[in-house]
């Protein structure tokens, strides 16, 4: 299982690669100069940060109280980041949750919305184009998989759960068990004072 410093260091390097290096991002990437977004992903359970300069973005799990927005969201959220539209309905839903300043984290979305991302177009020097499109499908196959994956434990969960609250019986029922178990209790002492005044005769 990846490290969070293994995971931090991947996360650097592809978002530099990626975001850093397209001129067509530049005015959004100034924007961003001197930011500090902090990234709580719940299924981590570390957060990531991330620290915008002009020349590069620095990827770090350790908290800040200097952090400039905060985002607290699910794994499966993150696809979602890619298109700004979405970051609206995605707060309503409570699926983000933001602190501090919201233009930042909007910053960042519009940031990847306009990176022309191909990981294939890394990989082809290194290992020819043939397998670096195999890998890149592969890739994007394994996400998808555990991304469903995910979504059906979260649905298997909310099912059981909704299944036990199902079985726990409400208020008036164990009202009605209570009185009903007092009057099996009147019935037993008014027989066992009967037996009694049987034995005496």
């Amino acid at each position: 299982m990846p490290t969070m410093p293994m995971i931090t260091a991947l996360l650097e390097q592809g978002l530099n690669r990626t975001l850093w290096q397209d001129r067509g991002a530049k005015s959004t990437r100034q924007r961003l100069k001197g930011k500090i977004l902090t990234l709580n992903i719940r299924e981590l359970g570390q957060p990531i940060v991330l620290y915008f300069s002009e020349q590069q973005i620095d990827v770090l799990s350790t908290a800040t109280p200097e952090s400039d927005c905060t985002v607290t969201l699910s794994i499966t959220v993150l696809p979602q980041l890619q298109d700004r539209k979405n970051l609206t309905s995605l707060i309503k839903s409570s699926q983000l949750e933001v602190e501090g300043d919201l233009q930042v984290i909007q910053l960042f979305s519009t940031l990847i919305d306009l990176a022309e991302f191909d990981p294939a177009e890394y990989l082809a020097p290194w290992v020819g184009d043939l397998l670096a499109q195999s890998v890149t499908q592969t890739g994007k196959n394994i996400a998808s998989f555990v991304q469903r994956t995910f979504i059906r434990r979260q649905s298997q969960v909310s099912d059981t759960l909704i299944e036990e609250w199902r079985v726990v019986p409400g208020a008036l029922e164990q009202a009605w068990f209570c009185e009903e178990a007092q009057a099996v209790e009147r019935q037993c002492q008014a027989l066992e004072d009967r037996l009694s005044k049987l034995e005496t005769l």
